[in-house]
């Protein structure tokens, strides 16, 4: 059958529109396995751009290798690797049952991704540029010389990407369980094969398809070594600049794919104009525009405590990320080699600079620094590689650029000295930074310590002798934690049983008494050594505190009932939500380890998210009652703004005069659908408007 480009593109297309789909779907799935963590899609990240690095290595090989390998080994070797991809496919290996965690979350990600759609991504990744090749030669002149490289299939490839990225969470994610979307991915990848046997058979008939670049064409333009290096340079910024910024969101707002999505959107944009519209690209306006970019939201770093709306955050960012990105694109683009033989390698240096870009901000960064300097080391390297790619064009850009590679320098000093202020301990792992501050409680005139994740407080203590034994953030005593620690047993002064899920400052063992038993559930191995020195509600507790590492709906389904008189889920990594807590599969787990009239507690105070009305329908639909409890802040006692959630069996503790006039019924949306581990989506509850 001979090939066209019409199949081509179609083909192209396809393995894109699927590559991409499959990303946010497989991270969704492996979420819960590490709590929710928003660090889970970075890693992810690292995997997909390692896995197409892999896939344009196997395409180079293919179309290359050391002596060149011909059309017709290309066939069988292609042939058998769609086979076993497809075959695995079929029998169940792929989407298999979920793995549990392993010792390091790296690992356990990789893995994961590698058993379940390791051989289909590597597959789909080295599509496009195996078509650019094999397109070149179906189309090669009478001699035997290959077509020039049509670099619009590769921008059609991104042209699927985007709208599988965009799809998923507006139409895949709210609409169709996970079950579903993976037997609809897993029909689609069989569509892929099927026309890829179509592309083998158009290559194995082709008279010209065996034909080989000549020696004079493989001799001639040459790109130079300067090029070479920036092919790998430019997209490792790029890449940097999409890690830093999807960490930014993600860490301060959710773990969902509607935030995942965007970033990766946008840096796909900017492929897509860079290789199919390059005329788009006027280096000049996106220079002066990256400079002005770079400068603002450089100074908007420094200011840490500055918030601002979700919608102008997410806005500011996606810009600053689409003209950095759409430069070093763009560039890359001006680049690019001339002669087909080098196309290859033209797409494995940008695929290496992809995953080194993703490895460095996903992988590496959170195990050299002990805070998140992500973002400025981002901006900083965007800058030095702006002053490579305009060095020619005269001093004018050389002065700009070496300007303002100075002050990004600068200013990754500065955040450095911002964090180190007042800090009495600074780390950083897979679930994101910490920092312990030290401040004057301007009421008490007492030392004040606050936990910080990332730039949202978790927990604070005052050290003075009437404070320091006080619950304060979000724990206070009129709080709904407090209301349900205070009220959960009636009158009974009868020992309780408590369980917390998430340790922070370990502020919830503050209202412990003798004989009351304390179990608390934290997957972040860092947390429970802050708790424990630098804060005192552990042990000055005179309830008997246990602390229990690893996840704890894992713990849990493992644990014998517990019993708990409450149980309050507050595990939280800064604004970011574990969904896999908020589900029917995880109140009924609850309710296992819950007391008949127990009272469970979920703290839901967040910026961009409304969490109470998908809480209440799943109250109704376990036959729990729930109340919305909100309270105000008081800067004189160190509490702050507080909303929880709580549910019980008991209809009577609603009814309580201290409760009732603090405790509202909740509002269950109409549009709004029941969440489980095989569907959630955040975003009916997102908050647009304000912080």
């Amino acid at each position: 059958m001979p090939s066209t480009r019409l199949l081509y593109g179609t083909t192209a297309f396809l393995s894109a529109f699927l590559l991409f789909l499959v990303e946010p779907l497989a991270a969704k799935q492996i979420l819960p396995i590490l709590g929710g963590s928003s660090a889970v899609w970075l890693t992810c990240l690292v995997f997909f751009q390692t896995t197409l690095l892999l896939g344009y290595l196997y395409a180079h090989w293919l179309t290359k290798g050391s002596r060149g390998v011909d059309v017709p080994s290309q066939r069988v070797a292609h042939g058998i690797m769609l086979a076993l991809a497809c075959g695995a496919l079929l029998f169940g290996l792929y989407f298999g049952p979920r793995l549990g965690g392993s010792a390091h979350p790296v690992a356990t990600i990789f893995w994961s991704l590698t058993r379940t759609i390791g051989l289909p991504f590597l597959l789909l990744a080295s599509t496009s540029p195996l078509l650019q090749v094999w397109l070149s030669r179906s189309e090669a002149d009478a001699s035997g010389k290959p077509a020039p490289v049509w670099f619009r299939l590769f921008a059609l490839s991104n042209t699927g990407s985007l709208l599988a990225l965009l799809a998923y969470p507006v139409l895949v994610e709210p609409h169709l369980a996970l079950r579903l979307q993976r037997g609809a991915w897993a029909f689609g990848f069989c569509l892929f094969v099927a026309l890829s046997w179509l592309l083998l058979r158009g290559q194995h008939a082709s008279p010209t398809s065996v034909a080989s670049p000549s020696p004079a064409e493989d001799s001639a333009d040459a790109s130079p070594r300067s090029h070479r290096w920036l092919w790998f340079l430019l997209p490792m910024a790029a890449a940097m600049q999409l890690s830093a910024v999807t960490a930014h969101i993600t860490i301060n707002i959710a773990a969902i794919p509607l935030l995942w999505v965007l970033p990766l959107a946008v840096y796909l944009i900017t492929f897509i104009l860079a290789f199919d519209r390059p005329g788009f690209y006027r280096r000049p306006l996106v220079v002066r525009v990256l400079v002005l970019m770079l400068a603002s939201l450089g100074y908007a770093l420094v200011k840490t405590d500055f918030s601002l709306p979700i919608t102008l955050t997410v806005v500011f960012f996606l810009l600053e990320c689409f003209i950095s990105c759409f430069f070093c694109h763009g560039e890359t683009y001006s680049l690019r080699p001339q002669k087909s033989s080098e196309a290859t390698l033209f797409y494995l240096l940008i695929a290496a600079g992809g995953a080194t870009g993703t490895f460095l901000v996903g992988i590496a960064f959170p195990l050299l620094f002990d805070a998140n300097y992500d973002l400025p080391i981002a901006f900083f390297l965007t800058a030095v590689l702006a002053l490579a790619a305009t060095w020619r064009d005269g001093w004018t850009q050389r002065l700009l650029w070496v300007t303002a590679s100075g002050l990004l320098f600068a200013l990754t000093i500065a955040i450095h000295l911002s964090y180190s202020r007042n800090s009495l301990a600074s780390m950083r792992n897979f679930y994101g930074s910490l920092r312990v501050t030290q401040t004057d409680a301007p009421a008490q005139h007492a030392p004040m310590r606050t936990l910080l994740h990332g730039a949202i407080q978790h927990g604070t203590q005052i050290f003075s002798p009437e404070f320091s034994h006080h619950p304060t953030s979000y724990y206070a005593a009129d709080s709904g934690i407090g209301l349900a620690l205070r009220f959960c047993c009636g009158d009974s002064t009868r020992p309780r049983r408590i369980g917390v899920i998430g340790l922070g400052t370990g502020t919830v063992a503050a209202f412990g008494q003798p004989g009351d038993q304390i179990r608390f559930y934290e997957i972040n191995p860092q947390v429970e050594p802050i708790a424990r020195n630098l804060f005192t509600y552990l042990r000055d507790s005179p309830a008997t505190i246990t602390v229990v590492p690893g996840d704890a709906r894992t713990s849990l389904v493992s644990e014998a009932p517990q019993r708990f008189d409450v149980l309050a889920i507050d595990a939280f990594s800064g604004d970011a939500i574990p969904l896999h807590l908020l589900t029917t599969e995880a109140i009924q787990l609850y309710l296992r380890h819950l007391a008949p009239n127990g009272i469970l507690a979920f703290h839901v105070s967040n910026q961009y998210l409304d969490l109470a009305p998908e809480l209440g329908l799943l109250a109704r639909a376990s036959h729990l009652e729930a109340r919305d409890v909100i309270t105000g802040s008081n800067q004189a006692r160190g509490e702050f703004r507080a909303e929880w959630v709580l549910m019980t069996r008991d209809g009577n503790f609603f009814h309580r005069d201290e409760i009732a006039s603090l405790a509202d019924r909740i509002s269950v949306l109409p549009h709004m659908r029941l969440w489980t581990d095989d569907y959630s989506s955040l975003l009916p509850i997102l908050r647009t408007g304000s912080h």
